[in-house]
């Protein structure tokens, strides 16, 4: 898959995160986006350490799955960091 269809990917798998995550997790659209390329990466990365996926093939669902997925723990540990810093006192 060349760089530009995988960071088209990763903009996807991260719209797809942010509409699957329930609540707010800040940031907008565009840390979003990023975070979805972020996700992808790693999504891809994880998934050929652990089952030898290979994501080469930008219609292949085990791409999307694994984009998708990858996206959606990067924005959950983004919300963890991000959502410490919005307590405020009561």
């Amino acid at each position: 898959m060349s760089f530009l269809a995988f960071i088209l990917l990763g903009l996807i798998a991260g719209a797809i995160a942010k509409l699957i995550l329930p609540g707010k997790q800040g940031g907008g659209w565009i840390i979003t986006l990023l975070l979805g390329i972020l996700g992808a990466m790693l999504g891809g990365w994880l998934g050929g350490m652990l089952f030898g996926a290979d994501m080469n093939e930008f219609w292949s669902l085990s791409s999307w799955l694994l984009a998708i997925g990858g996206s959606i723990i990067v924005l959950l540990i983004y919300g963890l960091i991000v959502g410490r810093g919005d307590r405020t006192k009561a």
